[in-house]
């Protein structure tokens, strides 16, 4: 019987090293160490290693399928974002295959790995909150498959990114709370791996520390959903020393943060004041109804398409782009009026 041809990952498990790693050693990608790429070079000129040339052209087959990762298409902003990823695609005769990651790392990796092998032309992605290790992007990468983040991106990956103004919009839903009479303000984050995460954090600091008032660790905790917002909630509320305004990662926060306020029998906003963040339909499902920061994420979503394509049919760039979505505060029913 023949014996099967080495592939990458046969390489990959010999050396105990990822399979991204293998392919990115075989090309001398400048990233790999000079070390890595001698052993595994040297590795595969011993055991004979062949080029799929036929998988590889498969590879680099041009499609005019893009796809695209979230996190959850239930999620308000997500399911947003596909409505203006779709419609640009369908205006340039593209079509969308969607991989939910359901906020697992290993799921998200099946979901690089279909998409590979469905040989789409380009993919969008937005990470699941449990990502630290990146390397299955880097495989679509080096698969010849550009890739373009948007909202939850990946800063250990070159690659063009479109995010929502998270560290303004944070920055001025807090100054209006202050600027509304507010001093002791919570602040409710989504993990810190996260840049959305880190930028928030960072502009509600910045908004304390403008008007001088003191950033409180015991006042930051992470709470993302409406049970954790409301478990952290209640116990904020009930100490010595309580908050008078709670500034919330997103809508569903929020609206925990706003139960533990009713189940106390304090007043909203007249004793405590709640910002959300998304404008999404439970914002204004609420009673009273939540004010919160709109993402605009069909923008994001057009954007998003609109850069991935410019990759996919190779238009000129001399650089790697950003685009950022500026924010708006919607004011509702959580927050006092300016005085």
């Amino acid at each position: 019987m023949k014996k099967p041809n080495l592939t990458i990952k046969d390489i990959a498990k010999a050396l105990n090293i990822s399979a991204s790693t293998v392919s990115r050693a075989l090309n001398n990608n400048p990233d790999i160490s000079t070390e890595t790429i001698k052993l595994v070079q040297s590795y595969a000129k011993e055991h004979k290693y062949v080029p799929n040339t036929l998988a590889l052209s498969l590879r680099l087959q041009r499609s005019n399928i893009i796809g695209v990762i979230i996190p959850e298409i239930a999620n308000h902003f997500f399911s947003s974002v596909l409505s203006g990823m779709e419609t640009v695609a369908d205006e340039e005769d593209y079509h969308v295959i969607v991989c939910q990651s359901y906020e697992n790392y290993e799921k998200e990796k099946k979901n690089v790995q279909a998409l590979i092998n469905s040989r789409v032309c380009g993919v969008l992605v937005s990470m699941a909150k449990t990502t630290t290790i990146y390397d299955h992007f880097q495989e679509l990468i080096d698969n010849n498959i550009p890739v373009v983040f948007f909202d939850r991106i990946c800063t250990g990956i070159d690659s063009e990114k479109v995010v929502v103004d998270d560290y303004s919009g944070t920055f001025a839903a807090v100054e209006h709370m202050i600027q509304t009479g507010c001093r002791r303000v919570a602040f409710f984050h989504a993990p810190l791996n996260l840049e959305i995460s880190k930028n928030r954090k960072n502009g509600y600091i910045d908004a304390m520390m403008k008007y001088g008032l003191p950033v409180d660790s015991t006042t930051i905790r992470e709470a993302d959903t409406k049970q954790l917002g409301y478990r952290e909630a209640i116990d904020l509320l009930q100490s010595k020393n309580r908050p008078d305004a709670f500034m919330a990662m997103n809508d569903n926060t929020a609206s925990g943060i706003l139960l533990a306020t009713k189940q106390l029998g304090l007043k909203v906003p007249e004793e405590v004041s709640i910002f959300g963040f998304s404008n999404s339909n439970i914002s204004q499902d609420t009673d009273p109804m939540l004010s919160t920061v709109e993402q605009h994420p069909q923008k994001v979503g057009e954007e998003a398409m609109r850069l991935i394509l410019e990759r996919v049919k190779d238009e000129p760039r001399s650089t790697a782009k950003n685009k950022y979505v500026k924010t708006s505060l919607v004011l509702r029913e959580t927050t006092r009026k300016l005085p």
